[in-house]
């Protein structure tokens, strides 16, 4: 599972933008430094790949949890149906991939996350699952421990009635 920090590094978000396709990532954090990270809700790829046209918002790492001096981005400028221009995003992430000053800017993501997003535990009913994804039109749904640590994500994909059924039948196929 790819997981992003509340505070992520821009060089490293570019990075896994531009090497998978995913539609989704969930965020987590640690609540203190010795505890693991726990889930803290969700953000769509296409929140991502706005956030990073806004060069304005990154900002060096800080100790304290005082991180963002600037104000948030409004919700019309990260909410889109589409990526406006491709071509240009691709430029950026390359262009935060491999210059090295974007290696010690990070981007506070808390703003921009969804802290309502659904999460099942691990051992969740798979009936219950897919009624909730038929139910609420999910796209991907996190998976979690009893620690509410992430384990997984089950996207619309892995719900497909045939592939399902074809992992299902080697799960239950007697050893």
């Amino acid at each position: 599972v790819r997981v992003l920090n509340l505070k992520e590094n821009i060089a490293s978000l570019a990075w896994l933008l531009a090497s998978t396709s995913h539609g989704g990532f969930p965020v987590v954090c640690r609540p203190k430094p010795d505890h693991a990270e726990v889930f803290q809700g969700t953000i769509k790829r296409l929140e991502l790949c706005m956030l990073l046209e806004n060069e304005h918002i990154f900002e060096p790492e800080t100790n304290d949890e005082s991180f963002s001096s600037s104000p948030p981005l409004c919700y019309e400028k990260i909410t889109v149906e589409k990526l406006p221009n491709l071509s240009r995003l691709t430029t950026l992430l390359n262009r935060y991939t491999t210059d090295p000053r974007y290696q010690q800017l990070f981007i506070n993501l808390e703003p921009y996350i969804n802290k309502s997003a659904m999460s099942v535990q691990a051992h969740f009913s798979l009936q219950r699952t897919y009624i909730i994804f038929r139910t609420l039109g999910l796209r991907h749904l996190t998976v979690v421990d009893l620690q509410n640590r992430v384990v997984g994500v089950i996207t619309r994909k892995d719900l497909m009635p045939f592939p399902l059924e074809k992992r299902l039948r080697l799960l239950l196929a007697p050893q």
